[in-house]
């Protein structure tokens, strides 16, 4: 990865974070596909007729370790006000960029990102079975939660009255153990953080990031260079300012959350 690929992302810890993961995977499958195609031109493989590695011909898609551990699904319902039918999507995601609030959490937060949103007037829902547009309610929810939950924090928002983006100081606290309830599973899902990156500054165009990182149950403070050892207490600091004007600009922007369940199997 290169100096310039880095900048290109304005550097913006989360759209690196994207940018890495979706980089690892373009990596992981070219590897995979330059093995499978040396095992194809084989002898033995020429021999036995088969092509590029893949039964009857059909390709399956590639299941990294990028998507073992980060990759979760979630569904859209949308069901139609006129005659109930619903309709689900679903689709994968690496991490949830939740919206934020004054003086709230992380589970009122992802409680939002899954809450009953109507659609009508401009917004309707075009029914396959009603052959129409109709009012319809939409919700998303989580069907497959991933091993590892990265969460990030919306604190960057464009302002209209001021023609551009602020940085949302609100104090969010974010738990160090963790129940996922807002899924299609019946029972809660568990997680436990284990590292959080801090954007520090003031604005959304300036400022520095450093991670906290749980390792063989003692919390490490990174900056750059530097490393120690802080009290597992410290990590509350970083929830956010209750005020709005308030000298503290450390706020968390990600969370990394390991499924308790995945750590012990």
């Amino acid at each position: 990865m290169s100096f310039s690929e880095v900048t290109c992302i304005r550097h913006d810890a989360h759209e690196f974070l994207n940018f890495l993961l979706n980089e690892l995977v373009d990596i992981l499958e070219k590897g995979s596909h330059a093995a499978k195609t040396l095992t194809a031109s084989s002898p033995e493989k020429v021999a036995n007729g088969s092509c590029n590695g893949h039964a009857n011909g059909v390709k399956e898609p590639l299941v990294t370790w990028v998507h073992k551990n980060f990759q979760g699904i979630l569904t859209n319902e949308t069901r139609c006000l006129r005659c109930e039918t619903v309709t689900a999507r679903d689709e994968t995601f690496f991490d949830l960029s939740l919206d934020i609030e004054q003086n709230s959490s992380i589970t009122s937060c992802l409680k939002n990102f899954s809450s009953t949103e109507t659609l009508n007037a401009e917004d309707k829902f075009f029914c396959d079975k009603c052959c129409s547009l109709q009012e319809a309610q939409k919700r998303m929810k989580i069907k497959k939660p991933p091993h590892i939950l990265v969460i990030h924090l919306k604190r960057f928002k464009y302002m209209e009255q001021l023609g551009r983006y602020k940085k949302l100081s609100y104090r969010v606290v974010f738990p160090l153990e963790l129940k996922l309830s807002n899924t299609i599973e019946k029972t809660d899902s568990e997680y436990s953080l284990f590292a959080v990156v801090v954007h520090v500054g003031s604005g959304p165009n300036h400022g520095h990031y450093v991670s906290l990182v749980k390792s063989h149950n003692h919390w490490l403070f990174f900056d750059d260079e530097n490393a120690e050892i802080i009290d597992e207490s410290a990590v509350q600091t970083f929830f956010g300012s209750a005020q709005d004007y308030s000298s503290n600009t450390d706020h968390g922007y990600i969370l990394f959350y390991e499924s308790l369940a995945a750590s012990k199997s």
